[in-house]
């Protein structure tokens, strides 16, 4: 059953309401979109209201609890970048110093910084699937991923989303700490959060812990997903936590909990003038994604693991941070739902992701056409049937491309037809000419001109 809208409030609700209007809304919307289970946690400055639904493994039937972790996939980037900026604050590091000083298996690439590392500006690719990473060394992946000859663009120059970056991270903070990754996170950030540490591959986790799930179309049917993250992607996507643990790292990011100093917060939460993240927001800092909204200037970010789907969203201004997780991709939708009827019950704009624009009408851009590539992932645009282009990925089935004069693109889902923002392309100011191409944030550098 669709949820009704309430009337715009007259006055902000008192907790108790708001808490029982937050939980009607959280079980309707995880009904409507399939969402096994889900968590909500809302910090307004003054209060903090959490609310969970569902189930947390659809396979054991264990019930979602405030306590429960779920794989938070991306979302433990910002995670990651905190401890390295920890560093940096304990003078152990400097962010704008080449990340090859501590890094030898970098040496390919010595102009990328630290900073570029945390903020996506390094021109490094992507880097391969988890299944190939599992097979080699953090040290040897860093070494054939982050090479000149790959190199997307000079470093600090734009923006491409990038796990390699990440595990380069992740490195840092071990050669820097003398301690594993996760050891790390559990003493410098985990436990001071007051948050019980959880990681894709434990053998017996201490917390109760949520599945990822995907949805069977034929049978209407939610099962169970296997998490496939390679060891060394750790710093990149392995975390676990709650709604309200990411509530708590919220607060931090905004100068209100004692974990990051106030210069520290502010630092992360500044933008770089070179990241241009197209469909994945607004901005980007230092390990945070950055939502622009009624004048106001959010951080958070998001993430995706097997089957789950994590939203953080922070306002330094009014001190509001807002937590999401759930346990199945149809939660992305939830998520943007939930923050539309957020907004209509309480008067909180939260930012579900990138503004949105008017970019005009569709143009013709038929210059696109041609292959591109990041790392190994290769990206065709070919006309399509109807001429217009069309996306296809290492070969899947081609996606229609909508594009406009802005050169940004929309990819229109295969299902329903509707246009969902895609990325950019991008034109070499020297020659004019379309040289790459953006999409999810991931950028591509064109290698032919034929389709």
């Amino acid at each position: 059953m669709p949820y009704t809208i309430p009337a715009a409030p007259t006055a902000s609700p008192t907790p108790s309401l708001l808490h029982r209007e937050l939980q009607d809304l959280l079980d309707t919307l995880a009904r409507t979109h399939r969402v096994p289970g889900a968590q909500l946690a809302l910090d307004t400055g003054t209060d903090v209201i959490a609310v969970h639904t569902g189930t947390a493994d659809t396979a054991t039937g264990t019930p979602f609890t405030a306590d429960t972790a779920v794989p938070l996939g991306s979302l433990t980037k910002p995670c990651t970048a905190a401890l390295v900026m920890l560093l940096a604050d304990d003078g152990d590091l400097d962010p704008d110093e080449p990340a090859a000083a501590h890094l030898p298996e970098l040496s390919g690439i010595p102009d990328v910084t630290i900073r570029h590392l945390l903020s996506h500006t390094g021109g490094l690719p992507t880097g391969p699937d988890s299944d190939t990473a599992a097979t080699t060394t953090a040290a040897r992946y860093l070494a054939a991923v982050c090479t000149a000859r790959d190199a997307l663009f000079a470093p600090g120059t734009d923006f491409s989303y990038s796990n390699a970056g990440y595990v380069a991270a992740g490195r840092l903070v071990e050669t820097v700490t003398g301690m594993p990754w996760p050891e790390a996170m559990r003493v410098l950030l985990l436990e001071p959060l007051g948050a019980v540490p959880a990681f894709v591959g434990d053998a017996a986790p201490a917390r109760p812990v949520a599945a990822g799930h995907a949805l069977n179309t034929a049978t209407g049917q939610a099962r169970p997903a296997r998490q496939n993250l390679a060891p060394l992607e750790a710093p990149a996507g392995a975390l676990l936590a709650s709604a309200l643990d990411l509530t708590a790292f919220g607060n931090a990011l905004i100068g209100r909990a004692d974990l990051l100093p106030p210069a520290v917060a502010k630092e992360m939460r500044r933008p770089e003038p070179a990241a241009r993240p197209g469909a994945l927001a607004d901005g980007w800092g230092a390990g945070l994604a950055l939502y622009e909204r009624d004048d106001r200037v959010w951080c958070g970010h998001d993430g995706n693991a097997q089957g789950t789907s994590c939203h953080l969203r922070a306002d330094p201004e009014s001190a509001v941070v807002v937590a999401f997780t759930g346990n199945a991709g149809g939660a992305t939708a939830l998520w943007r739902d939930l923050t539309e009827e957020l907004g209509r019950l309480t008067g909180i704009r939260v930012p579900a992701g990138a503004r949105t624009v008017d970019r005009g009408r569709p143009v013709a851009l038929p210059d696109c056409v041609g292959t591109y590539r990041n790392g190994t992932t290769t990206y065709r645009v070919a006309p399509g049937a109807d001429g217009a282009p069309a996306l296809s990925v290492d070969g899947d089935l081609p996606i229609p491309l909508v594009c406009y004069a802005d050169l940004t693109c929309d990819l229109l889902d295969p299902d329903t037809g509707r246009p969902q923002p895609g990325g950019r392309f991008h034109r070499d100011p020297a020659t004019g000419r379309v040289d790459r191409v953006q999409i999810s944030g991931r950028t591509a550098r064109r290698i032919t001109d034929d389709g």
